[in-house]
């Protein structure tokens, strides 16, 4: 079975969680694509605090202090705690054992990055994400195609609005990044953005801008 795993998908996370971000990120809905979600989910303002899947007296990292101290980090870890108890009754249940034991190391390092909490809710929403394509049983829609100023890598994205949290999958060639809408101001209505820590995916009208961890390209969806 093959298994969806972002290529250096640890070092993309803590060299970008390392810098500081791009502009946001986020939404889109273009035609011929299949449609994007409209706008990002709205957090609670302030959602009441209860403990992540581990014994917060027990904590083995500044990170993990970090989730016990914030509900929104404390929820995730409740869901992927579960998601990862499911899913390890698959056949692939010692690559996924692996998989997490390396994850959590990356998770760990987010205690160094620039803004920790941001790189930890980044971590846990990729993770999700991976288990989650991984475990298959969901439809993937049809991958959008983009023409860019710099046609030497194909540009691609896959739009998962039905999976929680929302997410796309934006590949550059051979270099994949998973990206989360966030909201848009008025003056983007015409079209969302995706994104995470050094990865920004604009989409306005019929003018899509993508900038992948330094590189920035000027784009269209491929007729």
């Amino acid at each position: 079975m093959n298994r969806f795993v972002l290529l250096g998908v640890g070092a993309l996370a803590l060299a970008a969680c390392s810098k500081p971000a791009p502009s946001d990120t986020a939404t889109p809905a273009e035609p011929a694509a299949p449609a994007p979600a409209a706008s990002a989910p709205a957090a609670p303002d302030s959602p009441t605090l209860q403990p992540p899947s581990f014994d917060c007296t027990k904590a083995q990292s500044q990170a993990e202090t970090l989730v016990c101290g914030d509900a929104r980090l404390a929820a995730l870890d409740r869901q992927l705690a579960a998601l990862y108890k499911r899913v390890q009754t698959s056949p692939d249940e010692l690559d996924i054992a692996a998989e997490q034991r390396g994850w959590i190391k990356g998770r760990d390092a987010c205690s160094r990055a620039v803004d920790p909490h941001r790189c930890l809710v980044e971590s846990y929403q990729t993770r999700l994400v991976e288990l989650t394509l991984n475990a298959g049983g969901i439809q993937v829609p049809a991958k959008v195609e983009y023409r860019c100023d710099d046609n030497s890598k194909p540009v691609t994205a896959v739009f998962y609005n039905d999976i929680d949290p929302t997410a796309a999958v934006v590949s550059w060639g051979n270099d994949q990044a998973i990206v989360f809408p966030v909201p848009v101001t008025r003056e983007e209505n015409n079209g969302g953005r995706w994104g995470r820590e050094g990865v920004d995916l604009r989409i306005h009208n019929d003018q899509t801008t993508l900038e992948f961890y330094g590189t920035t390209l000027q784009c269209q969806i491929a007729k």
